[in-house]
């Protein structure tokens, strides 16, 4: 395990620590790479990318340049909104008309791009007796979701705006391709998004006040692309987009590291096979460990016979297949192992690091995936200056 104490037991399995010092620090040091009058959003969505929504926008939200979260449903957003959360919320994906009303109450703002969804939206402001706060998504080429940039979004526009209890807050895009060298077709995706917000402001007859494209990729390497706000997402919690991404311009921190422990030592010899399928046979002697973790926790099953982890700082291969809630590693080769030794299979230890860059590359699986996954058997221990300050099971 980490060298964190007040570890409660029921993390004795394992645990994800979540550094909430890096995550404020990625979001300074993004910050500081975008204009002075830019608003920062940090994106929640999947429960924070498995790190922990609440808790990190809980961290987040007193900053200064942070105009508020986003996250993909209205259930993630309402969930916020229950854990305290103050600033304003706004919803990226489709919302459905059940919790329109909750919606209003609570003050969230929805993004729109159905016709059906205006009146939905009327007469649910009509009902909870408020003002809804919206925001427009515009298809610029993810061919998602989104009015088009055309005379056909324009008038989807002049329509909100006549709407009593519906105003438009924000517009916005998001890029299909910032996270590539060859940053032509983001750069194609922002002159198109910047053209149709020139023309609706003009047919409008006014300013639509907060307009937003920038993703991750965006804020690192497209600097032109800030325009009022920009969304964290990834990057705010210490990954990169992609390998593509210039790293140099700004520093990020990986917030989440895994934990867990060796349960059981043994001695196997040659001939004899572990894990199920028999898939690793052994050629000599060698000492095995057990750790309790397994693909029923989002550890990936594709790291059977690939991956490693790490024990007294050295790297521990993984042999045979990973099981549900358990695998087999080789730790032959490191000295004084013992029982009840802290494994880290996500993180540093010593020298030794393991990125979920290089989980994802050995395991053929998306580095994004790998820490949405992480399963809620794993708990969460949160962290400021090398203390505990927090646990959800």
């Amino acid at each position: 395990m980490s060298d964190l104490h007040n570890i409660p037991e029921f993390c004795s399995r394992g645990y994800a620590e979540v550094n909430l010092d890096a995550i404020v620090r990625n979001m300074q040091n993004m910050k500081a790479h975008l204009a002075r009058e830019t608003k920062m959003g940090g994106v929640i969505k999947a429960d924070g990318y498995g790190h922990g929504g609440a808790p990190v926008a809980g961290e987040l939200e007193g900053l200064d340049f942070m105009w508020g979260f986003a996250s993909a449903t209205a259930e993630e957003a309402l969930a916020l909104r229950r854990a305290g959360i103050k600033k304003p919320l706004l919803i990226l994906g489709y919302s459905f008309p059940y919790c329109y009303q909750q919606l209003a109450e609570e003050e969230i703002r929805p993004t729109v791009f159905r016709q059906d969804s205006m009146e939905q939206l009327q007469a649910a402001a009509r009902r909870a007796g408020r003002r809804i706060r919206v925001h427009v998504k515009v298809d610029t080429g993810m061919n998602r979701i989104g009015i088009t940039p055309d005379e056909k979004g324009l008038t989807f526009l002049e329509r909100l705006s006549e709407l009593d209890g519906i105003e438009t807050e924000g517009i916005f895009t998001h890029f299909a391709r910032a996270d590539e060298t060859d940053k032509t077709s983001a750069r194609e995706q922002l002159t198109v998004f910047q053209e149709f917000v020139r023309q609706a402001e003009s047919r409008l007859g006014r300013r639509i006040p907060l307009k937003h494209c920038a993703n991750s990729a965006g804020i690192l390497e497209l600097p032109e692309a800030g325009m009022d706000l920009v969304r964290a997402g990834i990057s705010m919690y210490g990954l990169y987009p992609s390998g593509d991404v210039e790293r140099n311009a700004v520093a990020l921190t990986p917030a989440l590291s895994l934990h867990s422990r060796i349960v059981y030592l043994k001695t196997i010899h040659a001939g004899q096979s572990v894990s199920y399928g028999g898939t690793f046979t052994a050629d000599r002697e060698m000492r095995v460990a057990t750790i309790p973790l397994g693909y029923g926790d989002g550890y990936p099953r594709s790291l059977s016979g690939r991956g490693y982890v790490l024990i007294r700082g050295k790297r521990a291969p993984i042999l045979g297949r990973i099981c549900m809630d358990q695998f087999m590693v080789d730790v032959s080769r490191i000295p004084d192992v013992s029982e009840d030794d802290g494994v880290v299979l996500l993180g540093r230890d010593g020298e030794e690091e393991i990125s979920a860059e290089a989980l994802g590359e050995i395991s053929g699986r998306f580095h994004y995936e790998l820490i949405c996954d992480l399963g809620r058997r794993i708990p969460r221990i949160f962290t400021r200056g090398g203390e505990v300050v927090k646990c959800v099971e």
